[in-house]
């Protein structure tokens, strides 16, 4: 089973985390395994995750009535074999475009910056200092309370023309919780 996010009670030897729980520095992280952003002398990575594969669920969903909805129209066209054949190929295709979908789309929020990398071959890559950020919000839908996952709304200085969103995360509070502590720490750290 896939881990969707990075959670402060994981063991220390599961991808580089401390005992006390707390993330890697830049000068702890080996291997290129953890973090997927190139971390500044003393940066630590706070959480790095994917959008959860509940999140794509309801794309899965859709994709598997689809392919049978064609293989129903092939088998009354043609054959049963070539119905389930179809059918098999495009079930396949569905699950291969959603996990790339998912693994494609990187969320990271360090002591310094956020940042959101998607795409494999084309990259878009969203990036923002943690100084910027003003609020934290996170909204779930009813379906998204049921499946706990949910959006994180980051309100940054740039305004409503800059949309910096974790889409689909689990447990969004939790994502919220530890920017608010970061921030606090940065605000903290910054007074006289």
């Amino acid at each position: 089973m896939a881990i969707t996010h990075r959670r402060l009670g994981r063991r220390a030897d599961e991808a580089g985390w401390r005992r006390d729980g707390s993330a890697p520095s830049a000068a702890e992280v080996s291997g290129g395994r953890l973090p997927r952003v190139d971390l500044q002398p003393g940066e630590s990575v706070i959480y790095e995750g994917h959008p959860s594969w509940r999140a794509i669920l309801g794309f899965y969903l859709k994709g598997i009535a689809i392919a049978v909805a064609i293989g129903v129209i092939v088998m009354l066209i043609d054959s049963t074999g070539l119905a389930i054949l179809v059918a098999a190929i495009l079930i396949g295709l569905t699950v291969l475009a959603g996990f790339v979908k998912r693994v494609a789309t990187t969320y990271t929020i360090s002591d310094r910056r956020l940042n959101i990398k998607r795409g494999i071959v084309a990259r878009k890559v969203q990036e923002t200092r943690l100084q910027r950020v003003q609020n934290v919000n996170f909204e779930q839908s009813v379906y998204q309370r049921i499946m706990q996952i949910g959006d994180v709304d980051f309100d940054t200085a740039a305004g409503d023309d800059y949309n910096f969103v974790f889409a689909g995360v689990g447990e969004p509070e939790e994502v919220v919780e530890r920017v608010d502590r970061a921030t606090h720490g940065h605000a903290g750290t910054a007074s006289p």
